[in-house]
């Protein structure tokens, strides 16, 4: 069945023109299209039309937005959605407080570790299930999640299974990453170069060949894998068709962000610590700036300068960056109040960032970020007469209706 949206008070396009993000002074130009319609498909915008230009024909579902708001679905290109769940009440807060002091693991991480790899595929497909419908009710309608939890063979490629499953069997997109380079294992604590050999000998073929995982991510950092390491690990999963991201100057600047550049990562993220020359690097490659405001938020650390970041011309997205260790928060909505009142970013730039530029940090730019003609339906209908209040009345999920591929969500 096809469907009208009618009566929309603001529909706010993101249009790109053309291209796959946007930058600069572009991220200010939203294309609001006041009293409009949209028609779809088969799950495929045809038509942004004015109230006045609306055809309704048969076997048409119509739905009134009442005036209210309507955006692109978010699209939150940072998470680690799937974890075990810990009995235990105080691991995931003592985490808080240990995680600052750099990418070794903690006795918190251990515990969350060792739950993940211990516990069932049907486990932690239930228990991120839940997040994922919660994520769809806060507007989120396209999310990349990692691995990382396992650390071992079998427990990274039980993680891209699980991803998988999901991204066969729920509403929501689901773009898989493989991070077996988040942190050292105890079992190679000593031996850290014998554990960059396990994942580039026997992790990245095998998911490579299965094509378990479209990105192939690392932690590049003070305390974690330093710029060799991570080099060496990025080269091989190109190898193996698996496209660079990278984690970088979370803790520390140490040169990961120009050596994301010099990899061509589709994105560079982080960056709380991002230094002139590689902001320098970034401006001069195709990367996407990756921004985590709920985890600066979450540990009370420096923000990522947003601001230098978008003036610079950069291509700036932003991200739950959601994880036990880093920031349990589901809501883009609550992202982007954040990047506006910590960040100096403002309310167009942060939607811009949260949308299509999040698309971009994932290669979807050509199918989803924005309402236009050709990209899949994903629109999400706020219960708000300005897209500014989205923003300025946080801590609020202020989603009415979700749309994916066509299809209105019933939560």
């Amino acid at each position: 069945m096809n469907l009208i949206i009618k009566n929309i008070g603001q529909l706010v396009t993101v249009s790109a023109n053309g291209k796959p993000s946007k930058a600069g002074k572009e991220m200010n130009e939203l294309n609001v299209i006041e009293d409009a319609a949209i028609i779809v498909e088969e799950g495929i915008i045809k038509r942004v039309a004015v109230k006045s230009e609306l055809p309704i024909g048969p076997d048409v579902e119509v739905l009134d937005a009442g005036n209210r708001v309507a955006l692109p679905g978010f699209v939150d290109s940072h998470t680690h959605v799937v974890f075990a769940e810990n009995p235990q009440d105080d691991v995931h807060g003592g985490t808080i407080k240990e995680s600052n002091q750099g990418l070794s693991p903690t006795a918190e991480f251990l515990l969350l570790m060792q739950a993940t790899r211990i516990a069932p595929k049907k486990e932690l497909i239930r228990s991120a299930n839940r997040r994922l419908n919660e994520m769809m009710r806060h507007g989120t309608t396209t999310v990349e999640i990692k691995s990382g939890y396992g650390l071992t063979v079998d427990g990274e490629i039980k993680m891209l299974d699980v991803i998988n499953d999901l991204r066969r069997d729920h509403y929501m997109s689901i773009v898989p990453t493989f991070l077996g380079a988040y942190a050292f294992p105890p079992e190679f604590e000593k031996d850290h170069l014998g554990y960059v050999d396990l994942i580039n000998k026997r992790m990245i073929p095998y998911i490579g060949e299965r094509h378990l995982a479209t990105f192939c991510d690392v932690s590049c950092d003070e305390g974690g894998f330093d710029l060799h390491q991570s080099e060496n690990i990025l080269l091989e999963a190109k190898q193996h068709g698996l496209i660079p991201k990278i984690h970088a100057d979370r803790n520390a600047a140490i040169g990961a962000s120009k050596l994301g550049a010099q990899l061509h990562c589709i994105s560079v993220d982080h960056l709380n610590y991002l230094t002139p020359n590689g902001l320098n690097a970034l401006k001069n490659s195709s990367a996407i700036a990756t921004v985590l405001p709920g985890s600066s938020f979450f540990h009370n650390r420096q923000y990522a300068p947003a601001r230098s970041i978008i003036d610079a011309g950069i291509p700036l997205s932003i991200a739950t960056g959601f994880s036990p260790i880093s920031s349990m928060c589901f809501s883009m909505q609550m992202m982007m109040s954040i990047a506006c009142t910590q960040m100096k970013m403002t309310p167009k730039e942060a939607i811009s960032a949260s949308t299509i530029n999040g698309a971009a940090a994932l290669g979807l730019s050509d199918e989803i970020g924005s309402i236009e003609v050709g990209k899949q339906a994903d629109i999400v209908l706020f219960d708000a007469s300005n897209y500014t209040s989205i923003l300025d009345q946080y801590g609020i999920n202020h989603v009415w209706k979700v749309i994916k591929n066509g299809v209105i969500l019933e939560f």
